[in-house]
Parts: structure tokens; C-alpha cells; sequence
């Protein structure tokens, strides 16, 4: 490919694509095409409105001209995988999996950008900050499914910040290219939702924030400040998109359309259920194993995946547990030891291969604040269970 193509693709599509991404994974319409074509007009400084055949023609015509200035170069050069189509690690994986979300990168990957020229930066650190960040990201989910060498680059790659009380981090809006790990300090999350300025959480050491940019190429999500003074790892967007994105946009995706079908969730938007899904951590149980034991301390939460599962309780002193309520995928156990503060109230047994996600005590109290009114009203619903059967 000639060095005009690339430099066509890279300076003059590749801002076109990613510009149309941004603004399609913000307004997420149910049909994408007129808003495409919206979009398309607003930027051309169209203002009258052509017959929905008429703009479906004119989106036509803009996508065949993209195409074809994508797609051109000669016969051996398209030929090669790398023949200017925009490729994403993710994407690959999504299409595997039969997603409804597609690829929403837009950043082109050729012979003259491969991945596998990556050189990641290495910014000096003494060993008890490479310690101290290795301890921080074992804490931060994306970064679970990386091996060790990989972990290494993305240590070294970090850059240390220190943050002011009342300093804003990132808003709400604006572009993306770092990530961070908080190493100590506290900061708060708001999110300006149907005009209010709302506030989501905290940010405490181990969690990390200001991935959403990254995975999406898309603005910032929220307004984070510090509440204290901070002291912040930051990751950049190139060894992020190459070392760390694919795991982290999979895991990211998978739980997020999980958590969309769970009842107790669907008040929650969906930036609140996506800082959920970062909390989660999975848990496997084989049929007939207990899951939680009446009497013992709560301190975990699970929402079922897969499988079904049987609550029993003692109901009457010196008999066995009896039967309280059956359980299946989308259904929540384990909250009346995190709202009471009290020992578990109930046997949870899994009767098949139980596959769930769980949320320890912290992030429970941390995280469900939307949904709060709703666990307290069905723990009312299960006490009323119980009392019919005495």
C-alpha cells in the first residue's frame, strides 16, 4: 500500500470512523443506520430532512466511498490480511462469540502500524513501588487474566501521579488516554444523568478507573475527583490497548450482558452495573456442595449464572432444615447477612454444577446503594416466608 493510502487512512478515515463510534456507543439507538446518517448530515451541515430511502442512499454512497478509499492499493497488497481493514484484538473474540455488540475501535492496524512493533515504555521504579503497584493491580480486574511477564510490562510501563484534594482527574466528556490505579488516597465518581450531577462511588486503593475511554475510544463516562490527596498509577493507552484490552473488554462484555437480565439490576444504568461486573469474581459449586451454611458469618453475595440451587433452614428445633425457596440463573442469595449484619439465616446447596459470580462485603455495601430498597424489601418477603411455615 502506498504511503498516500496510509497516510489517507490514518489522518483523514481513521478520525471520520472513531468520531462516528464515540457518538453511536454514547446515544446506543436501537437501529444505528439513521442515526449514522444523522450524524453523517449534522457533520456535512445538511439541515433538510430527505425521505428515509433518501438517507439510507446517502448513507450508502458514504460508506461505499469510505470503502473504497480504504480498499485501495494493488492486487498483492490487498491480498495481504494487513490491506487496511481495521482490526481490534477484541474483535475477533466478539465475533467467536456471536455478540450483538460489534467492534467499536476504529483505530487501524497495516504494515505500517503492527502490533508486534509495540515498544512498551519503562519508567524507573524502585522495587517497593513495583511491589506496591503489583499488589494494587492483583486487586484491579482487568488485569486478573494477565501472566506475570505481562503483568511486568504494565509495572513498568506505569507512571506515578500525585493528586491534589478537590483536583479533577478526568471529566465527564472530554478524551481518554491513560488509565489509573489508585495507590492511596480517595476520589468520587459523578455522572451527570438526565441533567443531574449524580454521585456513583468512591475510588479506594486497588481500584481503577478511566478504562471505559480506552476499551471503547470512547469520551470519558464520568467526573472523577479526589476527595483527599491521591496518589495515582497511570497506565498509557498503548500498552493498555496491547497488553491488557482484550481480556479486560471480553470479561467486561460477557458479565455486562449477564447483569442486564438479572431482575434486581435493571434499575441500575449502565455504567453503574459495568463498575459492578468489575467487582465480581467467579465461584463454582458441584451439585450437593453447600454454597453458604446457616449460622456462619456472612460476608459474600452471589447472583447465579448457571445452574439451580435449594435454601433450607431450621425451621423447628431438633429437626432437619426444611425447604424454603428454589433458586435458578438471575436469581440473588446471600444479601440478608450483608444488610443485618447477622450470621447466615439459611443453608444455600447447590442441586447441579452452580456457577455464580460473587460480591464480598465491601463492594456489596459499596456498589448496590441503587438497588438497596429492593434487597431490604425482599428481605422482608423471605422473613414472611419463614414465619408461614412456623
Amino acid at each position: 500500500m502506498s504511503g498516500v493510502h496510509k497516510d489517507y487512512i490514518q489522518n483523514v478515515l481513521n478520525p471520520v470512523l472513531q468520531d462516528m463510534v464515540s457518538a453511536l456507543l454514547i446515544s446506543k439507538p436501537d437501529d444505528p443506520i439513521p442515526f449514522m446518517v444523522d450524524w453523517m448530515k449534522q457533520r456535512l451541515n445538511v439541515q433538510d430532512r430527505p425521505s428515509e430511502k433518501e438517507e439510507l442512499r446517502i448513507l450508502r454512497q458514504e460508506v461505499a466511498r469510505l470503502k473504497a478509499n480504504k480498499n485501495a492499493g494493488s492486487e498483492e497488497e490487498q491480498s495481504d490480511e494487513s490491506e487496511g481493514e481495521f482490526e481490534e484484538e477484541d474483535l475477533q473474540a466478539k465475533r467467536e462469540k456471536k455478540s450483538h455488540r460489534a467492534a467499536v475501535s476504529a483505530e487501524a492496524y497495516g504494515d505500517w502500524n503492527k502490533k508486534e512493533d509495540f515498544r512498551p515504555r519503562v519508567i524507573p521504579k524502585s522495587q517497593d513501588q513495583k511491589e506496591r503497584i503489583a499488589e494494587r493491580l492483583s486487586k484491579a480486574f482487568m488485569f486478573s487474566a494477565l501472566d506475570e511477564h505481562e503483568k511486568e510490562i504494565v509495572i513498568n510501563a506505569m507512571e506515578e501521579r500525585i493528586i491534589g484534594r478537590g483536583q479533577t482527574v478526568i471529566r465527564q466528556g472530554d478524551d481518554g488516554a491513560e488509565l489509573f490505579v489508585v495507590d492511596s488516597g480517595t476520589l468520587q465518581c459523578f455522572k451527570v444523568i438526565n441533567g443531574q450531577n449524580k454521585y456513583l462511588k468512591d475510588y479506594n486503593p486497588g481500584e481503577a478507573f478511566g478504562e471505559l475511554a480506552m476499551l471503547y475510544n470512547a469520551p470519558r463516562a464520568a467526573t472523577i475527583t479526589a476527595s483527599s490527596d491521591c496518589a495515582l498509577w497511570s497506565l498509557d493507552r498503548e500498552c493498555f490497548n496491547h497488553i491488557v484490552k482484550g481480556s479486560a473488554i471480553r470479561k467486561r462484555e460477557r458479565y455486562d450482558q449477564f447483569l442486564s437480565k438479572v431482575k434486581l439490576l435493571e434499575s441500575m444504568d449502565p455504567y453503574e452495573r459495568s463498575q459492578l461486573s468489575d467487582a465480581f469474581a467467579n465461584v463454582v459449586f458441584n451439585d450437593g456442595e453447600y454454597v453458604i451454611r446457616e449460622g456462619e458469618e456472612g460476608n459474600e453475595f452471589f447472583i447465579i449464572e448457571e445452574g439451580t440451587a435449594v435454601a433450607t433452614k431450621t425451621i423447628h428445633q431438633g429437626h432437619p432444615p426444611e425447604e424454603v425457596l428454589r433458586y435458578s440463573a438471575g436469581d440473588y442469595f446471600g444479601e440478608l447477612a450483608l444488610i443485618k449484619n447477622e450470621p447466615r439465616a439459611a443453608n444455600v446447596i447447590a442441586t447441579s454444577r452452580l456457577k455464580c459470580v460473587s460480591l464480598d462485603r465491601h463492594s456489596f455495601k459499596r456498589l448496590l446503594g441503587p438497588v438497596e430498597d429492593i434487597l431490604k424489601r425482599n428481605a422482608r418477603n423471605y422473613e414472611e416466608i419463614i414465619a408461614k411455615k412456623k
